[in-house]
């Protein structure tokens, strides 16, 4: 009697364990379809536009330097107080505009011989111009022209140019359409390959702009604004989910 009354237990056990099981597998498997059949009926896809534009700002620094003994610091205030009136009379006879003109304070830089315990033994007087101007093509051909003031005996040296384009926030929104336009092409050209149709726009996802040299293939993650050059390729990508149907 005791023998059956055990078996009677373990045979109730094992049908409540495949019980438990059997709900268990169904729920998962049920999880399983409803996941899927969330996937496929949405796609994601992300598109990208892009736009060649010309600079229309350009920014020129370029700087006035002058090299005087411990004794001649006030000489040499003067050589670059003569060498700025020499740079302002060459800039406006090329026909640069005094308004787009910046004109920074005399930069006092001490020089020290340490072979000689740190003695002061002259000085470096720098001054800095800067023009700023929507001439863009003047202002390039401008700055690399300036043997002018070379023969002048002005020590003068240029920074590389600076290219903006002042119309981003507008080209950019321009390009978001565009780019959502491209990925809408590519969801309907994978949902056909399938037998399906996209429906709506579920949602959109804007990626970092994206301002390079034309042709240029060096895209940063955070996004990047290339000011060497004068054309330029603005290029934004979107990712998209789209709703099958």
């Amino acid at each position: 009697m005791e023998q059956n009354g055990a078996h009677k237990k373990n045979l109730t056990s094992f049908g409540l364990i495949l019980g438990l099981s059997l709900i268990l597998s169904a729920m998962i498997s049920g999880f399983v379809f409803y996941k899927t059949r969330l996937s496929v009926d949405t796609l994601e896809i992300t598109g990208s536009a892009k736009k060649v534009i010309i600079s229309d700002v350009v920014k020129w620094k370029s700087n006035l330097s002058r090299n005087v003994a411990v004794n001649e610091l006030s000489a040499g205030y003067a050589q670059i107080s003569n060498d700025l009136e020499k740079v302002k009379s060459f800039l406006k006879n090329r026909g640069i505009d005094e308004k787009n003109i910046t004109i920074s304070p005399v930069y006092l830089d001490s020089q020290y011989d340490y072979s000689r315990g740190g003695e002061l033994i002259g000085y470096i007087l720098r001054q800095e111009v800067a023009i700023q101007s929507n001439e863009v093509q003047k202002i390039t051909d401008l700055a690399k022209d300036t043997r002018e003031l070379i023969d002048q005996g002005v020590i003068f040296s240029t920074q590389p140019l600076e290219y903006y384009y002042t119309n981003l926030p507008e080209t950019r929104i321009e390009l978001l359409a565009d780019a959502v336009k491209d990925a809408e092409r590519r969801a309907e050209k994978i949902a056909d390959s399938t037998g399906k149709k996209i429906g709506s726009l579920k949602s959109a996802s804007v990626g970092v702009v994206q301002v390079l040299p034309v042709n240029s293939i060096e895209i940063s993650d955070y996004g990047a604004y290339d000011t060497s050059s004068i054309e330029k390729e603005i290029m934004i990508t979107v990712r998209t989910t789209f709703r099958l149907q």
